[in-house]
């Protein structure tokens, strides 16, 4: 079985041919802020994307005739529960208005839609990030005006977790699983027997602050600023997802670049240390939800290439359970598995209704 797999990101279009569970191609495509610009919404640039994938298998000798099905990311959906969906006229429509917001991730099911219609194969999209398994407890915020919604990296802490499951030799569903996926943001989310319980909404600004993100901040300083009149609404969302965490405060989202600076800069090192601890307190409280029962701790995402970061969590949580570490986000290959599960009959392919 042939698989596409599409996964875009803000200035760029990232897309990997599997054959099987082996990938064999993969190709990152850089836009440019001008050819980007002419677009009035994020979802409005799905078919110019599509046009340069499918300029570039071209090139790379790809006939699409040879493809079984196009997987893309999912993007702010409905909240639905976790599985391979195919794309339908719903999830499309969904997508482009934009049912939960505007992001980049709403363009993986519309182009993947559009590759796969030209053909006449299926399109699929896999554990978007509204994936919602939450416990009722867990939706209280604490007013009833903001319930907690269920906003995360789902597709690569579900493959993550499935991951070492696997090598374990263990059920998903057996087992209770603290999974951190760390990236330009951090989310950290409690597999409690297959179903993901809790885990903080990195997007809105709950949990640990990231290399762009400022995670938890103190609500009534967040108020007075809002009430100030020196900032836009647009201009606080920024400071929240973009320009928060170490972007706000060093100037830089590169944790490779800053743990270089941290060798001779006591506050950049005690920025990276700042971090480290807060992921650490995350995964400390998500174990609550389970009353400690935890029989792994995952750690996931681009900085798990960092050996300082991931010893100094490690070091702080290893009471609670083993530490395994999965380096990088994984992304392309988890949406082809998802899409060859269900190719291969191992799952039937979810309706979004």
């Amino acid at each position: 079985m042939r698989v596409l797999a599409i996964n875009p990101g803000s200035t760029s279009t990232k897309f990997g041919v599997f054959q099987g569970e082996k990938q064999v191609f993969d190709q990152v495509l850089r836009h440019s802020s001008d050819a980007l610009n002419g677009f009035d919404k994020v979802t409005d640039q799905y078919d110019f994307r599509k046009s340069v994938i499918l300029d570039a298998l071209a090139q790379a000798g790809y006939e699409m005739e040879g493809f079984d099905a196009v997987v893309g990311c999912g993007g702010l959906l409905k909240p639905i529960v976790s599985g391979t969906y195919l794309v339908n006229d719903r999830l499309m429509e969904d997508l482009k208005i934009g049912v939960q917001g505007e992001h980049v991730s709403n363009l993986g099911g519309l182009i993947a839609n559009e590759i796969a219609a030209q053909i006449g194969i299926p399109a699929f999209i896999v554990d978007p990030v509204v994936v919602d398994e939450f416990e009722e407890i867990s939706r209280r915020s604490g007013h009833p005006a903001f319930p907690r919604r269920s906003i995360f990296h789902a597709l690569n802490q579900k493959a993550t977790a499935r991951r070492y499951c696997r090598e374990a030799g263990v059920q998903y569903e057996d087992v209770n699983l603290v999974v951190a996926h760390m990236g330009g943001g951090i989310s950290i989310g409690i597999h409690a027997k297959g179903r993901v319980i809790d885990a903080n909404n990195a997007l809105d600004g709950e949990g640990p602050f990231s290399p762009e993100r400022s995670g938890t901040l103190p609500l009534g300083q967040v108020v007075a600023l809002c009430f100030r009149g020196t900032h836009s609404q647009k201009e606080v969302k920024a400071m929240l997802t973009g320009k928060g965490g170490m972007v706000a405060y060093l100037g830089s989202n590169s944790l490779q670049e800053l743990e270089k600076r941290a060798k001779t800069d006591a506050e950049v090192k005690l920025l990276i240390d700042a971090m480290i601890y807060q992921v650490a307190k995350e995964i400390a409280a998500m174990s609550t939800a389970v009353n400690g029962q935890v029989d792994a701790i995952l750690l996931t995402g681009g900085i798990c290439h960092s050996e300082y970061i991931t010893a100094g969590i490690k070091n702080r949580v290893s009471f609670i359970a083993d530490v395994k570490r999965y380096p990088g986000e994984n992304e392309l290959a988890a949406l082809a598995m998802g899409a060859i599960r269900v190719l291969a009959g191992e799952e039937v392919a979810k309706v979004y209704e």
